[in-house]
């Protein structure tokens, strides 16, 4: 059957079943249905969209699902004994009908009219506008701005000397508040917290942003307004007169490892005149450890950052189970002790999973175990060492039906939480929760057509922004030699050398390779370290840069080195790859409203060979199709370019390439319990840099790569569970570049067999 005639069907009896149930019988006498509530400006200005009037809303209608309130019309398909199970089925399922309540409406008003005062509109207003048509009500927030207040003359007042010479210096160039600024309640929160924070970071431990107040002169009749910030003295608690705000200094230290303060039977030693207790005999981290990751020093003016600070370095510890910082005051003084405790956690993590795999219809189990060690060294070094294995039985694969695939891997990952580098100061790697890593990593693979064995190597730093939104990773040294000791004879003579060298592509990859990379990362989340953008107004950027060979490339064109039969350098008899690859990935989340977001998604790449490779290694190549890039296709079963492939038993090779493009806007939607749907176009395709005969029409070309984009749509199911997304994408083609004529274009001919592709995936596609 077409899906055209599939679709009308469900189109027709969608339909029918929807209009057949009406809400009107499950609204009480004398009360109203909320049907549609808009905020909208009197003058037509952007106001309601800039500032997000409509959170402000209390009481919101039904929810929308593309478009249509489907819970709401699944609750409707109940009858009114709600004591039947097929009632109570669809009333949990759906969205009972949202009763219009007055007291709502005019709370909504309120907090309306009040994020506009915020935003410096001094003279908001608001009307309530109801329309009503049988039980059903709509309701319109009718807003009018007024005139923006801005600031005209800044005044700073405070009896406490050492104080007003501060706020009234050089912060002055700090401040939010200024002359000519919009009069924003908002700012002048934020500029509160700014000054406490200041000088809470100078010392001064107990001053708060309740010690500053504002006074707003708007008596004028014009929208000018003269502020005034007045910052108080301190006045203790039992004390009846104020004096000036005291800096602290810290004074005596003391690490409590698995002790209390109330303790009375541990062990002591001092180490750069800070005092460490312990019980036993064990103590579980290095002293210069504890005192790296602290940032208060004895001494030292009081710095409320540099607490907060050491707060996230024992947090970020994976050894570290608790941590506090206990501060006393001397009486009568200005001097800070200072107690730190720290607990150490669980130190060893074991944990194994079970996984069924199926690749392109071989179906298989993977099993694996991972152990760590989250104390290495006593410093918080983590040691993960995992064992893999995973075994496939081959069908469909000519010559080779009945035959097995075996693969074993094993990696060994050491983990420092600290920046290990010459000249560079450790409390730089603490500020910025830097990490090293070291790792090793050697991948067996048993097929029946060849042996291939893959050792890996790498030395890499990681660090981030104070509240992660910034992330960067450096790969210094990354090493990849894969080789090849068996290949069979079927297949070397079918595929690797039929026909002289046609597949260069398939053979350059079936030979011993040396990869060394080097690479960079910049990651950006608008989130920062809340994270997820899903469903907010957020966005995530990232960028990177690689390249392989240089440094060998160099060497032994200096020396002119020993070259081999396809004219390439090698180190050690091993032809290493030559290449600089960089790839960017965007994607931005617009909220509608609380149950309803877009997302939009662009990604994309280049690799370029050269020197002592034409070709890329099949790991570092470009695939497109499958649950994260365009839905409408298998996994690795798009392109390049316009290419279709004939030989399924050899296409995965071939349908790769050195450039790719990805674009995506899908629609999301909160449907019901914990379940999300989606709609999604998605577009996109890869190309090689260069002509390859095994892969015709496949080159990028800048005047015809728009025409060979490949477009697909579909429908998803996510279903969010407490640690991970379950995703279940079903994809059409809408465009496909592989065809030309009538099946060029799927979309108006679609063929379900031909078109259709189903993904399920854990996790969002982006």
């Amino acid at each position: 059957m077409r899906l055209r005639n599939l679709h009308n069907i469900i189109t027709f009896f969608s339909v029918t079943l929807l209009a057949s149930c009406s809400v009107d019988k499950f609204i009480p006498e004398d009360q109203y249905w909320l049907k549609d509530a808009h905020v909208v400006s009197t003058d037509n200005s952007k106001v309601v969209k800039t500032y997000s009037l409509s959170n402000y809303v209390k009481q919101v209608p039904n929810t929308k699902v593309f478009g249509m309130k489907v819970p709401l019309k699944m609750y409707c398909l109940s009858g009114t004994d709600g004591s039947k199970w097929y009632n109570k089925m669809f009333r949990k399922l759906g969205e009972e009908p949202v009763i219009y309540d007055e007291q709502s409406a005019e709370q909504s008003s309120k907090n309306i009219v009040q994020a506009l005062v915020n935003e410096g509109y001094m003279k908001a207003s608001i009307d309530i506008e109801k329309k009503t048509n049988g039980k059903r009500l709509s309701l319109d927030y009718k807003v009018n701005t007024g005139s923006k207040y801005y600031i005209r003359n800044v005044y700073r007042e405070t009896q406490d000397e050492k104080i007003r010479e501060i706020i009234c210096g050089y912060d002055t160039l700090r401040s939010k508040v200024y002359n000519g600024a919009v009069f924003n309640i908002n700012t002048l929160n934020e500029e509160r917290s700014r000054i406490a924070n200041m000088l809470r970071s100078m010392g001064y431990y107990k001053f708060t942003k309740q010690d500053i107040t504002y006074t707003a002169d708007t008596t004028s009749e014009n929208t000018l307004v003269d502020l005034t910030i007045h910052i108080k003295q301190h006045l203790e608690n039992g004390r009846s007169m104020p004096e000036d705000h005291k800096q602290y200094r810290i004074g005596k230290m003391r690490f409590l490892l698995e002790v209390t303060p109330y303790d009375t039977a541990y062990n002591s030693l001092t180490f750069r005149g800070v005092d460490f207790l312990y019980k036993g005999k064990t103590r579980h981290f290095r002293r210069k450890v504890l005192l790296t990751n602290t940032q208060l020093r004895s001494g030292a003016l009081y710095n409320d950052r540099y607490l907060k600070n050491t707060y996230t370095n024992f947090t970020n510890l994976p050894a570290v189970s608790y941590s506090n910082v206990r501060l006393t005051e001397r009486p009568g003084s200005d001097t800070l002790d200072c107690d730190i405790t720290v607990n150490r956690g669980k130190l060893y993590h074991t944990d194994a999973s079970l996984e069924g795999t199926n690749s392109a219809g071989d179906l298989g189990a993977a099993f694996s175990v991972t152990l760590q060690n989250k104390n290495v060294f006593h410093g918080s070094e983590v040691l993960t060492t995992k064992v893999r294995s995973a075994y496939e039985a081959i069908t469909g694969l000519e010559g080779y039906d009945g035959h097995s695939f075996l693969e074993i891997g094993y990696e060994a990952r050491l983990t420092f939480p600290d920046f290990i580098f010459p000249y560079v100061r450790r409390d730089w790697g603490m500020l910025h929760h830097a990490s090293s890593e070291i790792s090793l990593q050697y991948n067996l693979q048993n097929r029946p057509e060849f042996n291939r064995r893959v050792f890996s190597a790498a030395w890499r730093y990681k660090w981030s922004s104070q509240n992660q939104s910034i992330q960067h990773k450096f790969d210094v040294l990354e090493v990849n030699y894969v080789y090849m000791p068996w290949i069979s004879r079927t297949f070397k003579e079918q595929y690797l050398d039929s026909l002289g060298k046609t597949n260069a592509i398939l053979k350059y990859n079936y030979e011993n390779l040396l990869i060394t990379k080097m690479g960079y990362t910049y990651s950006y989340n608008s989130m920062g370290n809340r994270g997820q953008t899903y469903g907010q107004n957020g966005y995530t950027f990232k960028f990177n840069i690689e390249t392989s060979g240089n440094v060998l490339g160099l060497a032994t064109t200096i020396v002119k080195g020993y070259k081999n039969s396809e004219g390439q350098h090698t180190f050690c008899g091993i032809a290493f790859a030559q290449y600089v690859k960089t790839d960017f990935d965007y994607s931005k989340s617009v909220r509608i409203d609380k149950n309803n977001s877009v997302a939009f998604h662009a990604a994309g790449g280049i690799a370029y060979p050269y020197g002592n490779s034409n070709i890329l290694p099949f790991e570092k190549r470009y695939f497109s199709g499958g649950a994260n890039s365009v839905r409408g296709w298998a996994v690795r079963s798009l392109g390049p370019g316009k290419y279709n492939g004939a030989d399924r038993h050899i296409n995965f090779i071939n349908q790769s390439g050195d450039v790719k493009l990805d674009f995506s806007m899908e629609y999301r939607t909160h449907l019901f319990w914990k379940v999300n749907g989606a709609f999604y176009i998605d577009g996109g395709n890869i190309w090689t840099i260069r002509e390859y005969k095994d892969q015709p029409g496949g080159a990028f070309r800048f005047e015809s790569f728009i025409e060979q984009m490949a477009v697909s749509y579909g429908l998803g199911l996510r279903m969010s569970l407490d640690f991970f997304v379950l995703r279940f994408d079903t994809g059409m083609k809408a465009i496909n570049p592989a065809y030309s004529g009538r099946e060029h274009f799927p979309l108006y001919h679609p063929d379900l067999s031909r078109d259709f592709a189903f993904h399920f995936a854990v996790g969002l596609p982006f």
